[in-house]
């Protein structure tokens, strides 16, 4: 289960190079492309190294908290995977049920996502090498500090002596690659020449986005149902069967939403906005798809559709250049979407 669900997630970095290459000029097209590429290679090589041992490397303590609270310390270069005894070599640990590097690979996939999620915000103006160092920066510490304070059972899932509601990464997940996004697109500026001549920036692919928005949209069934993390009874398999129309209905209503509010706004039929619509419709539901109603995942995709959209027009206002909307659609929808888990909470 989670090593298909993992390959799904990761089929998603085909619909972030899709989405990016048709958002951004065809002249840059090859330079998009390689980003996303260099993302996930030097990305796997950040988690391998150091990003799995501070995100899951423990130790815990006998109430199964990270000890410190703050980061993991174990499993570096995936020093401990494998079992070495005088008579045989184990991927399983002594009493173990799943071997470690089943776990390694399905974090793996987020991590990798979760830092993609820049590329776009910062396409056709970052230097590729600069690119790559913060691959490396984002997979191998950034991201793995958030997860061991969230999901590795670090302080944040104990604060208040309430913790957190994070089912698949609305926050963890997404908001860190939206923040991350957003840092980028301010410091690096605008393209030259983008708001004085917009119309030279419309995007130059449409059928690019629309296949990497349903590429994404296939994929998210790996972020999200695979967050139950086994299917090994009709429990589980129920909450992924939840989980899974939760997230159906949520991108639905969120991108027809977006759709309706464009079309009242600029009396134009604006298809990527609607791609955009969908997405922040699966951001907005990633954190509570677990754990709310099928009534709450459409309310929660339709405030999602005015959340993303409100942010779309402040960046503009504000002039900053998100070729994109990589920080509205995955930072302020996944503010949303950790609020909205604990609002709708069943």
């Amino acid at each position: 289960w989670l090593l298909l669900c993992g390959a799904l997630v990761m089929f998603m970095h085909a619909g972030f190079a899709m989405l990016e290459t048709g958002s951004c000029r065809a002249k840059n097209a090859q330079n998009v492309l390689m980003k996303n590429l260099v993302n996930v290679s030097v990305g796997t090589l950040g988690w391998w190294a150091s990003g799995w041992a501070f995100a899951y490397g423990g130790p815990y303590d006998d109430d199964g908290a990270l000890s410190g609270g703050f980061i993991g310390n174990g499993g570096f270069f995936g020093q401990g995977f494998i079992v070495h005894t005088p008579t045989a070599i184990s991927a399983l640990p002594e009493g173990a049920t799943t071997a470690v590097a089943l776990s390694w690979f399905f974090q793996w996939a987020f991590c990798t996502a979760g830092a993609t999620i820049v590329s776009g915000g910062v396409a056709e103006r970052v230097k590729s090498p600069t690119y790559a160092f913060y691959a490396f920066l984002m997979s191998s510490f950034i991201y793995p500090v958030i997860v061991a304070w969230t999901w590795g059972y670090g302080w944040l899932a104990s604060v208040l002596g309430v913790g957190t509601m994070d089912f698949a990464g609305s926050g963890i997940v997404h908001l860190a690659g939206g923040v991350s996004a957003l840092a980028g697109t301010v410091v690096l500026g605008p393209r030259k020449g983008r708001w004085e001549h917009p119309e030279d920036f419309e995007a130059h692919n449409l059928p690019l986005i629309v296949f990497g928005t349903f590429a994404l949209w296939f994929g998210w069934y790996g972020f999200n149902p695979g967050s139950t993390l086994g299917m090994s009874s009709k429990e589980t398999g129920a909450l992924a069967a939840q989980v899974a129309m939760n997230t159906t209905i949520s991108a639905a209503t969120a991108g027809i939403a977006v759709f309706v509010i464009r079309y009242a706004i600029m009396r134009k039929y604006d298809v990527g906005g609607l791609c955009n619509g969908i997405l922040a419709g699966l951001v907005s539901i990633t954190a509570g798809c677990g754990n709310v109603e099928v009534g709450s995942a459409f309310a929660i995709g339709l405030i999602g559709a005015f959340v993303y959209q409100g942010a779309s027009m402040l960046l503009q206002k504000l002039k900053i250049d998100d070729p994109v909307d990589a920080s509205p659609v995955h930072g302020a929808c996944g503010i949303w979407g950790v609020i909205a888990a604990g609002l709708f909470d069943w």
